[in-house]
């Protein structure tokens, strides 16, 4: 019987991502069942949402890939994912207490757009949890990647930097705490190996990104808490 390596069971499953360090990042924000409603934007194939139902959240998500929605439904079942385009989200004000967004935020063309609905559709003291790629060390590894120093741009149109982020979120009244979340897993390893070789592996070996300080980390993580009135 022939044995399902690392590295074909990240390339089966494009879903993958940082998944270990995404879940560690809301465990150690103090995210908890019974919170109250939770969404996720960008559910993809549906693997954290249907984690996060199971383990107990009122969670739901939204998904711009229609194909990517059809297929959590045959991974997962029925999970409550709905299609959306754009950055508006089909919800009423004040809808969830807790917005979560994976790999997302760097993808959408117009952030001020998007954080005005997550700000719309949280209740007062809610929160959104996030994770982010940096935009100084991920443009060095996109432009390696696509060997072009533009073509990256089209995918990741919203890269920030740290201070980028703090100051777009208190624009929209968000106080941001940053979590030091190590990142280096195997996914992590198979990924820098397939876009950078061995020499990638060599030089992570000296250059581990945990080791960075946090302004320069490869991943932002992100708790935004909106203020509660008085």
């Amino acid at each position: 019987m022939e044995q399902t390596t690392p590295e074909r069971r990240f390339e089966e499953r494009d879903d993958y991502g940082n998944y270990e360090a995404n879940l560690r990042f809301l465990r150690e924000a103090g995210l908890a069942p019974g919170a109250g409603p939770l969404l996720e934007i960008g559910s993809g194939k549906g693997r954290m949402l249907d984690l996060l139902r199971r383990e107990g959240y009122d969670a739901r998500g939204v998904e711009v890939n229609a194909a990517m929605i059809d297929e959590s439904r045959r991974l997962f079942g029925d999970l409550p994912i709905q299609k959306v385009d754009g950055a508006a989200l089909p919800f009423g004000d004040r809808a969830f207490a807790t917005v979560v967004s994976f790999d997302v935020f760097d993808h959408i063309p117009d952030s001020d757009a998007h954080l005005h609905e997550v700000r719309r559709v949280l209740s007062p003291g809610g929160t959104y949890f996030l994770q982010t790629p940096n935009k100084w060390t991920n443009v060095v590894f996109e432009t390696i990647r696509w060997r072009s120093f533009t073509a990256f741009r089209v995918d990741h149109c919203s890269l920030h930097s740290y201070r980028e982020i703090k100051q777009r979120f208190a624009k929209h009244g968000f106080d941001t705490e940053f979590f030091d979340i190590p990142v280096v897993t195997d996914f992590f390893r198979w990924k820098v190996r397939r876009y950078l070789g061995w020499p990638g592996l060599a030089m992570l070996k000296v250059a581990n990104p945990d080791k960075f300080p946090l302004a320069l980390k490869t991943n932002f993580y992100v708790k935004a808490s909106l203020a509660r009135p008085r």
